[in-house]
């Protein structure tokens, strides 16, 4: 039988899906549904933290059992919270959208070959190309032309170019020097904007004050370029931002502490070490 934490060791844990929950191919990492259930049993909060939509991250909550009341999706652009009507549903509860089209046109201009999908406020999602890994096989997606997306308050914009790798896309990205607006780019040719100001902290941060969590209560783990401010915000208000083993150096260089890769059982590792030492987090 687990034991629950007392109330002053309770840690409120965030953790991001792609590359750290799930693997590439979208199977789940090694241990993690145990780890996470057993982290929930000792009382600890856990949410996830997710650059995802709502609908393609409901099912990977679901998979791990657990009913946080505050979700963080879209890269912080939406925060979902638990629908007091129903005791196991979710209503949007803050969105932040913006008008994109400044940057759709001026990354058209520089890639012209790329694939585009944006997502409005309420979870639709309008894209120029088909593309499996953007959860296109639901109600609500729509295949647009280019202009269609113009003009429009969205919450993220993805951009895909299938002629660049990783790095490259990375490399080029960040000579196109957008100012407009908050991006990251993926682990592989994938960039994704959100609102100015907007990414996975500042979503946190809201949840962890309307929860009345201490900050050095705070564990988040990641691996994404887009967690560099998730872990850099753990961190700084005393708690743990930890990187998956494979998570890139300046994703790395910006946490507390470095766990097993994704393949390895990152997660169920360094929820292991919390539970074996959570009065010592801060």
């Amino acid at each position: 039988m687990t034991i629950p934490a007392p109330e002053e060791e309770r840690l409120f844990i965030a953790l991001d899906i792609d590359g750290t929950v799930l693997l590439e191919d979208g199977s789940y990492s090694p241990g993690v549904e145990e780890a996470v259930a057993e982290a929930a049993e000792r009382g600890h909060l856990v949410t996830l933290a997710t650059g995802r939509s709502w609908e393609s991250t409901h099912p990977v909550m679901t998979h791990l059992g657990i009913l946080p009341p505050y979700v963080v999706c879209a890269n912080g652009a939406t925060i979902m919270s638990r629908d007091p009507d129903d005791p196991t549903g979710y209503i949007r509860h803050t969105i932040e959208t913006f008008d994109a089209t400044e940057a759709l046109r001026f990354i058209r201009e520089h890639l012209p070959g790329a694939n585009y999908m944006v997502e409005l406020a309420d979870g639709t999602r309008l894209f120029t190309e088909y593309m499996d890994d953007w959860d296109l096989n639901r109600p609500g997606a729509r295949h647009v032309a280019f202009d269609e997306m113009l003009g429009l308050q969205v919450t993220r914009v993805v951009v895909v170019s299938p002629e660049h790798d990783g790095d490259e896309f990375n490399a080029f990205v960040e000579r196109m020097g957008l100012q407009q607006v908050t991006y990251s780019v993926g682990w592989s040719a994938w960039l994704d904007i959100a609102p100015q100001g907007v990414n996975k902290a500042t979503a946190l941060e809201k949840v962890r004050e309307w929860l009345e969590v201490d900050p050095s209560r705070v564990v988040a783990m990641g691996d994404g370029r887009n967690d560099i401010e998730m872990l850099t915000w753990a961190h700084e208000g005393g708690g743990r931002g930890i990187a998956m083993g494979q998570a890139p150096d300046e994703v790395q260089e910006c946490a507390t502490q470095l766990t097993l890769p994704v393949e390895g059982g990152g997660v169920a590792a360094a929820l292991s070490e919390l539970g074996a030492a959570t009065s010592t987090i801060a």
